[in-house]
């Protein structure tokens, strides 16, 4: 099953696509964390991307194409996976369909009044990983003894501008993938749990 995660940053796309890894047996692919490896290793790729990400626009569809489609050419994704973070753009959902046939198209739906307090209340550890949230997590200290941060792309401006980016470029890709029959709309509120039974039943046959 080749499947494709949709939704607004903070829709819950990492945490479902996991969920739904686990259930399906699918490789989860996450254009996010590719990203974030090449800006540590600093490679090239990553270097070119570092300016975009930070200023939380979108990283030219070249260089996001590159990567994808070599990607997906491993042998690991033969049994199948699930697209997190891409595409992003008419332009990319184009491309790929030049080399992939999609199964479904999977989107997450949540208002933006719930993305922006999900996303600018997110604090991380940079000793073990542990994402915490302010609303339910009032330390500046993780249970490991790292001091919390914020990430630059979850600041409340960032946010923002991550979501107008998202509306002009994005939310295009609901309709292309109506269209062609694809598209699966999910009511991303509730408990991951929920999402994810909703999300099972819609991929029922």
């Amino acid at each position: 099953m080749r499947l494709v995660l949709l939704g607004p940053p903070g829709a819950g796309k990492g945490t479902q696509a996991a969920l739904m890894c686990r259930r399906l047996r699918l490789l989860h692919i996450s254009t996010g964390d590719m990203l974030r490896q090449e800006l540590q290793a600093e490679t090239e790729l990553g270097l070119k991307a570092h300016a975009y990400i930070e200023k939380g626009e979108l990283v030219p569809d070249n260089i996001i194409l590159d990567m994808v489609r070599a990607k997906l050419k491993e042998p690991e994704c033969e049994n199948g996976y699930i697209l997190d973070g891409f595409p992003r753009t008419l332009v990319q959902a184009d491309a790929l369909a030049q080399f992939v046939e999609l199964d479904a198209v999977i989107y997450l739906e949540v208002p933006f009044e719930i993305i922006i307090k999900r996303l600018s209340g997110r604090r991380r550890c940079p000793k073990c990983g542990v994402i915490y949230h302010t609303s339910h997590y009032e330390k500046s200290t993780c249970s490991c003894g790292g001091v919390l941060y914020q990430r630059e792309d979850d600041k409340l401006e960032t946010v923002k501008n991550r979501l107008a980016v998202y509306e002009a470029e994005t939310r295009p890709l609901i309709a292309y993938y109506s269209q062609k029959g694809l598209l699966r709309t999910v009511d991303g509120e509730g408990t991951p749990e929920d999402v994810d039974a909703r999300i099972a039943a819609l991929l029922e046959p």
